[in-house]
């Protein structure tokens, strides 16, 4: 048995790599078929990767044909943005906007940023410059209320009062101490209640319906009627269910409109007095450096958005001369159906009776110190509540500057180069600009000796977020299409939109 198994091994055979080979028999010379496994496993990953890849393109196919019909034609095809579409939407532009306007401006001004106070007498650093911070202090939370000493340099403090200097200052409106705005609402003729109802009758068809009041209210030479009997007129017409007035309906209403009870609550309003010298200055694109670099400045202080910064008001400089002074009042204008923001006009708003400044924000620089005199006060700053009726006390008016100025709860001593920041208006709770803040009621000092220099830059927002971006819109579309000259530029940021005080 073992020498068997000896011979069998002796006639095997091995191959030069080491593989057995079968035992060589000359008589059977047969080719060896190499087999390569290889080949068998390209098939099989060939056949694999083509289902797969047939099967991605049919997955792409259809996703395409999903998409295509759930958005349908109506809403590929663009449309005008109306008050329907929400504001973040309607903001962005398809085309990069000029300098002036930035994009990301549009798609951050439906969100208005404030900056917190957290108490009295807090003190926080702000950069407003390379290099440099500035100590921002807390004067007041009621209303929010900031100073920040050194924002302007001696130097620049006296380029603005130059550039002032040479535009040429003009006197106020309300600059004569006995004309006071009641004094204007009252009817330069005597009419009767027919003849009042006739003027206002356009169409002469017997019926006075809302188009013909709000026609007259823009009538520029339309006095003998003020805006607080015309708002009283709308009123009963909207009460009336036909939604006209017939000449009987029209007797009463108008009757009412003439009670002087009906205007005790514009008070603060009619009787505002002021007497300065003042003018504006453009701060946009071929302004003087010193302009240009005070507005980044605000934007840097209050964060917002610069398009709603570069489409507010020029800066208006007012000169304060011994004897001068204002009265208390409010910067800004409460919101109101019957009313439209004077710098959204160009979007247009033609249900409104009168235009209203709206400024969410004040800034006033200091341009010059006052040798006696001349002080910012706040009358109600920090009080536990308001009341309009507790400004009148014993016969004394809070709001008359002449006479109560020192009885103020906050007063602030001209310092060059010092400005005043504070909010005009409340948050709505939703990031856009609320109610007035009835706090935030201000007025200067009578100057007793020397000259006040000071500076406003106002940051117009309109309460309606819709209509601010409807009006952001079409100026920056009127931009795109004019040549951009510094001529076309400015007469879209206002410097012929805005009234005096």
């Amino acid at each position: 048995m073992e020498d068997a198994e000896e011979n069998f091994l002796e006639e095997e055979e091995f191959d030069s790599s080491g593989i057995l080979s079968a035992p060589y028999n000359p008589r059977c010379r047969s080719t060896r078929m190499h087999i390569q496994r290889s080949n068998v496993c390209s098939r099989a990953y060939f056949v694999v990767v083509m289902v797969f890849f047939h099967v991605y393109i049919l997955n792409v196919i259809a996703l395409l044909l999903y998409v295509h019909y759930n958005n349908g034609p109506a809403n590929l095809a663009g449309g005008d943005a109306g008050s329907s579409v929400p504001i973040s939407d309607s903001l962005p532009q398809p085309e990069p906007p000029p300098r002036e306007l930035h994009a990301e401006d549009y798609s951050q001004s439906f969100s208005l940023p404030r900056i917190e106070g957290i108490r009295v007498g807090h003190v926080q650093q702000v950069s407003l410059e390379p290099d440099r911070m500035h100590e921002m202090k807390t004067l007041s939370l009621k209303p929010l209320l900031f100073e920040i000493p050194g924002f302007l340099s001696e130097e620049e403090c006296r380029v603005v009062v130059q550039l002032a200097q040479l535009k040429g200052l003009t006197d106020s409106p309300t600059a004569a101490p006995s004309q006071g705005q009641e004094e204007l609402n009252q009817p330069l003729l005597s009419l009767s209640t027919e003849e009042v109802f006739s003027l206002l009758d356009l169409n002469q068809d017997g019926l006075l319906q809302k188009q013909e009041i709000v026609s007259h209210s823009r009538s520029r030479d339309g006095t003998w009627l003020s805006p607080d009997n015309l708002r009283q007129i709308l009123t009963g017409l909207e009460a009336c269910p036909t939604g006209m007035l017939t000449l009987v309906d029209f007797r009463r209403v108008y009757h009412v409109s003439q009670l002087p009870g009906q205007q005790q609550s514009e008070k603060l309003h009619t009787h505002f007095k002021q007497r300065s010298k003042h003018t504006w200055l453009y701060q946009g694109p071929g302004s003087h450096h010193v302009l240009q670099t005070l507005r980044k400045r605000v934007i840097g202080l209050t964060h917002l958005p610069s398009a709603l910064v570069e489409l507010s008001e020029p800066l208006q400089v007012i000169r304060y001369e011994h004897g001068d002074f204002s009265n208390a009042h409010y910067d800004s204008s409460p919101s109101r159906s019957e009313t439209t923001c004077a710098h959204t006009r160009l979007a247009g708003n033609t249900s409104a009776l009168t235009e209203v400044s709206c400024r969410y924000l004040t800034i006033l620089f200091y341009l010059s110190p006052v040798e006696d005199g001349g002080e910012t006060t706040f009358p109600v700053a920090d009080n536990r509540t308001y009341e309009e009726q507790a400004l009148a006390q014993n016969g004394v008016d809070l709001t008359d500057t002449q006479q109560t100025c020192g009885r103020g709860n906050l007063r602030m001593k001209a310092t060059a180069g010092t400005a005043l920041f504070w909010y005009n208006h409340l948050s709505d709770g939703r990031g856009w600009m609320g109610e007035l803040d009835e706090y935030s009621l201000h007025g200067d000092c009578p100057v007793r000796r020397g000259v006040k220099w000071v500076a406003n830059s106002w940051v117009n927002v309109d309460p309606d977020h819709q209509q601010q971006a409807r009006y952001q819109r079409l100026v920056a579309q009127r931009q795109q299409a004019s040549s951009g000259t510094e001529d076309r530029y400015q007469s879209l940021s206002h410097s012929d939109l805005h009234q005096d005080l």
